[in-house]
């Protein structure tokens, strides 16, 4: 990035690599990020990223960075100023973050003080679970006669999905719900009072593509059945006609993920 277009190749000395680390399961990242993460001299790894995916790392001193609702948060300018110094002083250097860095994971912000402080760098998409932890768990986002299209919206605050939310006409599209299972009660009644029908289904989506995957099927009108909404693990939030699909996917072959109990 920064005007530099090089084709795929080594991460240089004195530069930073913006790496997505997909939706958990290491083995879901791409190719150029397990490359980047074998060159590295330093990670700075977030909260979300599986241990397995550091041991691609083998040479890289590792620091976590991570940021997680109700705990303690580093800073996002002290993360900017670690990256900066340490490609500064010559070293290859991996921001490794969730999903995608692009998708509602500050990627933008970190690559705009990376531009402004003239240090080189490139971007590595990740396997955002935005559509991961859905796919994973056998729900289509969209399906031909059922949905065109998908809205992703973070959970972590009102102010910033309920605009989104209450512009879509009821029923006019999938909605995804990134680290919404706090949230899970408030935007199931936003979206039934916007007029979508109570009867339309949800699914409660943890720990996609790890060990602790889970998956729970309720409706708009009864969203904390199971207690959904009281779980400490990351989450997301699929609502839509979509997820009737899933009974008639995994029945046909498709590995499910345990029931959230």
């Amino acid at each position: 990035m920064n005007g530099d277009r090089r084709p795929f190749g080594a991460l240089r000395s004195g530069s930073v690599a913006l790496v997505g680390a997909g939706p958990g399961a290491p083995d879901l990242l791409t190719r150029r990020a397990a490359q980047r993460l074998a060159e590295a001299d330093l990670v700075l790894y977030d909260a979300l990223v599986d241990p397995a995916a550091l041991a691609l790392a083998p040479s890289a001193r590792r620091v976590f960075v991570g940021r997680r609702a109700g705990h303690p948060a580093v800073r996002q300018a002290f993360i900017n100023r670690l990256m900066i110094r340490a490609a500064r002083r010559g070293r290859k250097v991996v921001r490794l973050k969730g999903g995608d860095p692009f998708v509602l994971g500050r990627g933008g912000e970190e690559g705009l003080a990376l531009a402004a402080a003239g240090v080189p760098f490139e971007v590595v998409p990740g396997v955002s679970a935005a559509t991961a932890a859905a796919t994973l768990n056998g729900i289509p986002v969209t399906h031909r006669g059922i949905s065109s299209a998908f809205v992703v919206v973070s959970g972590h605050a009102a102010d910033a999905y309920r605009p989104i939310l209450d512009s879509l006409a009821p029923h006019s599209a999938t909605i995804v719900v990134l680290m919404g299972l706090g949230r899970l009660e408030d935007v199931a009644a936003l979206l039934v009072g916007r007029g979508w029908d109570p009867r339309t289904p949800l699914a409660a989506l943890l720990g996609a593509s790890t060990a602790e995957s889970a998956v729970r099927i309720t409706t708009l009108g009864e969203p904390d059945a199971a207690g959904l909404g009281r779980r400490r693990a990351p989450g997301t939030l699929v609502i839509g006609e979509v997820v009737r699909l899933r009974a008639a996917l995994v029945s046909t072959g498709l590995a499910p993920a345990k029931a959230a109990g």
